[in-house]
């Protein structure tokens, strides 16, 4: 009966009342009916598919980063958290995949399309596991669906080679034998999309492995950036997709983020949302609400490293740290307009909208999901569908593992990080030859390889606010980047009128307290000199919650197990520190 009953759940909801009826008494239902044809292989699959983030997953995906400002800072590393608060370790989706792939094989179905639905089910095993790893390390493995009293389910963990290469083993027949057409739809897993999914996982497993020395693991970590790279290559090479750039630097980027249906040239897997169908979101609501959402920004320390339009280091001008806000963002890399609001930013009524600092604590704030709409500030029915999965990431994937490896080229930065420099309005994006200071000493103190550094730069822009950058840190060794004081635009001078669109008007006026006469349009950002002050008391940075300890231990690069999951099976040993 547990048996019939995962199938009958994995059909549920996918087919009508009647043909679900069809299928006879539910407790009749065996193995050999559940899976009969082809169309109940892909009715089965199509389950998995829950597994896959929505979009509010990667919109909010960066409220713990170095580069975020959000209203509050994460537990994890406030020092606030143990193993008591851990959650994650869910096991009901790989029953259902493993179940699968005991079930599917039926001769009378043909081979080929036996081997898709089986590439798909690996897909989403590998994907499942390759998150689990992420989070705790090492974690038991199961190939196949078992009973509530099998006492497998109370086995120790298993090590983390054991799972990767089972994992490489599942995305590799997954990359194998899932159908090649392109879907233009970009909610299918396809043999494009598993090979992107596989040049993530084998990126992150060889960069964890080569800068997580401790592990010892350091002479294999090369074998998977190569792996890495074939996965990238292929892809590549496939000519299916390209980046979204119709000539339009000011608004190709953003289109990515704000378009209703894919931008299918460059997105392989989306979270699709849909007006018509009341399909909905709250990203708009989320990152316009003093009150909803984490009220997230940029921060200083990273915008700085957005180039200028011409190619060189906004950080290599004399007197950068002190520009005010409507002079720093003018003439840089095109997507800084288009990843937060700027003087230059419109609502879809033709008004100006400035950073608002009802909601914002950096001055940086994030229109990069937005709709322009002002009525979706406040509902949550915002319909643009999120990307999963680009091939800017593939780019940049392809470029950091050959750069690790030692094999970039000229033809790989003019494939990858100058392409897409030249998409943001970078006229002529050289590869460097020498480590930006900038980058060096405030990100990557350890990082003397020019070009490598420059892919890291190009990483944290390309892909900000959609949920990468904590996975990069921990893959880095970098998580003391977390500990860093979140900061915000630079301020001339306290109880200062400011006009941050140069429109004749004053925006806003940073005060210790509200003047008696208030002037019509200014907001007052209120300083309180303990959460909310500035870097040199009068003037300075915007400093937010500097008060309030961060702390990054090396434990915290693997998350604990929960507490109850230890007391029910003793042979679970908790990760080091916890």
């Amino acid at each position: 009966m547990k048996k019939i009953f995962f199938v009958v759940m994995a059909l549920a909801g996918l087919t009508s009342c009647k043909k679900y009826l069809d299928l006879g008494p539910l407790d009749k239902l065996t193995p050999e009916q559940a899976f009969a044809n082809e169309n109940n292989l892909q009715l089965y699959v199509n389950s998995f598919y829950s597994l896959l983030p929505d979009g509010p997953a990667i919109y909010k995906g960066d409220v713990m980063a170095d580069i975020t400002v959000p209203n509050a800072v994460p537990s994890y590393i406030s020092g606030k958290f143990s193993a008591s608060d851990a959650g994650g370790w869910n096991w009901g989706s790989l029953r259902n995949i493993n179940y699968f792939l005991e079930h599917y094989d039926n001769p009378s179905i043909p081979q080929k399309a036996r081997n898709h639905y089986a590439g798909i089910a690996k897909f989403f095993r590998a994907y499942f596991y390759y998150n689990m790893v992420k989070q705790f390390g090492d974690v038991p493995w199961y190939n196949h669906a078992m009973d509530p009293t099998d006492s497998a389910l109370y086995k120790p963990r298993d090590a983390r080679t054991l799972v990767m290469d089972s994992v490489l083993a599942d995305i590799n027949f997954a990359c194998e034998n899932i159908y090649s057409p392109k879907d233009n739809s970009a909610t299918q897993i396809t043999k494009w999309v598993a090979l992107a999914l596989k040049s993530r996982i084998c990126l992150f497993e060889g960069t964890f492995r080569k800068y997580h020395t401790e592990l010892s693991l350091g002479t294999s970590a090369n074998q998977w950036l190569q792996e890495a790279v074939n996965a990238a290559d292929l892809l590549i090479s496939s000519g299916q997709y390209r980046l979204q750039n119709t000539g339009n630097p000011d608004k190709d980027y953003r289109s990515l983020f704000i378009s209703e249906s894919p931008v299918s040239t460059e997105v392989l897997l989306a979270a699709v949302y849909n007006n018509t169908l009341r399909k909905w979101h709250d990203a708009a609501w989320w990152y316009n609400s003093a009150t909803l959402g984490a009220r997230l920004g940029l921060s200083k320390t990273f915008v700085n490293t957005y180039l200028n339009i011409d190619g060189t280091p906004f950080t290599a001008m004399p007197g950068y740290d002190t520009l005010q806000f409507q002079t720093e963002v003018k003439n840089r890399d095109r997507r800084l307009i288009q990843t937060i609001r700027t003087g230059f930013y419109k609502r879809s009524d033709g008004t100006t909208a400035l950073p608002d600092f009802n909601v914002t604590y950096s001055g940086y704030q994030i229109v990069k999901f937005s709709l322009d709409d002002k009525y979706f500030d406040t509902r949550t029915e915002s319909y643009n569908s999120i990307p999963v999965i680009r091939y800017a990431e593939v780019l940049l994937n392809d470029a950091e593992a050959k750069a690790e490896l030692g094999s970039f080229s000229q033809a790989d930065w003019d494939l990858t990080v100058g392409a897409l420099r030249k998409r943001a309005g970078i006229a002529n994006p050289v590869m460097p030859a020498a480590v930006d200071s900038y980058m060096q000493t405030k990100f990557f103190p350890d990082i003397t390889n020019a070009v490598l550094m420059e892919i890291r730069r190009e990483r944290g822009i390309e892909l900000a606010a959609e949920g990468y950058r904590y996975d990069d840190l921990k893959r880095w060794k970098a998580g003391k980047l977390l500990e860093r004081v979140y900061d915000g635009l630079y301020v001339p001078a306290k109880n200062q009128l400011l006009d941050l669109n140069e429109d004749g008007k004053p925006d806003v006026s940073f005060v210790d307290q509200l003047p008696a006469n208030r002037v019509s349009g200014v907001v007052y950002f209120l300083l309180d000199n303990n959460t909310k002050k500035l870097s040199q008391g009068d003037k300075g940075n915007l400093l937010w919650l500097s008060n309030t300890p961060k702390t990054y231990e090396d434990k915290k690069y693997f998350y604990p197990i929960p507490y109850n999951e230890t007391i029910l099976n003793p042979k679970l040993q908790q990760n080091t520190g916890w």
